[in-house]
């Protein structure tokens, strides 16, 4: 049997707050019914495929380690308000200490202007980035959490032409979350979309028909700024209102034009 090197990395939650059966001296009892979705923030690559080998769930009350019977999937097809199970499982209750998923060392590619490369991980990465949890998971109470894949801020291309994964993922409580759409036209601006929340920005891009999708957004009120990338486009912000399980839909929003002299 070969040996597979795997790739660690933490996922960060946002709080929701849940009751929870314990014992005598304060351990959480019973399991809660738990299902991993997988969306993508967007990237302009043709595809990148994740090889998922597991999921561990590690609460106060014990671990869970979730085999992912999946085929390497193209992540870039799971975008837009799009995502697909990844995994369903019933795990330990209690509050979350912290989540990893592991990928196969072979299996994850890259296709650029259809080449397929091979995506490789960081010397040094075999344990991932650590970032603790602190969600309660409620006995028999069915959670359902949306792993968002970063795809521009997961891959890099190296000097020597070859491609690095460092993933960078987000997981959201979908229920205690709201999203915000749109579309920019004309779509030829290839703008970045920024949704800004005092000092937290998360962003986007928009696809070739000028529409944008921020997923798992928490509530409240976001400056919308989008900056063209190509050159003749103005900046343009608005204000949104976000509201807790809801998709917010901003409308079309029309880049002006920079007058030349």
């Amino acid at each position: 049997m070969t040996m597979k090197n795997t790739l660690f990395f933490s996922l960060a939650l946002a709080t929701l707050v849940l009751g929870s059966c314990s014992t005598d001296d304060g351990i959480p009892t019973g399991r809660t019914p738990l299902t991993i979705k997988m969306t993508d923030a967007p990237a302009n690559y043709d595809a990148i495929y994740l090889n998922i080998d597991e999921i561990e769930i590690r609460t106060v009350s014990g671990s869970e380690v979730i085999d992912v019977d999946a085929e390497p999937f193209d992540i870039l097809q799971y975008r837009f308000g799009r995502d697909t199970v990844i995994a369903a499982h019933d795990v330990p209750s209690g509050r979350i200490q912290e989540i990893r998923l592991k990928l196969e060392d072979e299996g994850n590619e890259i296709v650029v202007d259809g080449i397929h490369y091979p995506l490789t991980t960081p010397s040094g990465q075999s344990s991932g980035v650590k970032i603790k949890v602190h969600d309660n998971l409620e006995p028999n109470v069915a959670y359902t959490l949306l792993l968002d894949f970063d795809a521009a801020k997961s891959v890099h291309e190296t000097g020597n032409g070859k491609w690095m994964l460092k993933p960078v993922l987000r997981a959201i409580p979908v229920a205690t979350s709201g999203a915000i759409e749109g579309v920019v036209a004309p779509s030829s601006a290839w703008p970045n979309v920024y949704a800004i929340a005092g000092k937290d920005t998360i962003g986007t891009i928009t696809n070739p028909l000028g529409k944008f999708y921020f997923p798992g957004v928490d509530q409240g009120t976001y400056k919308l700024l989008i900056e063209p990338t190509e050159p003749g486009y103005d900046t343009v912000s608005t204000e949104v209102i976000v509201t807790q399980g809801k998709v917010t839909n901003v409308g079309t929003i029309q880049l002006g034009t920079i007058l030349e002299n």
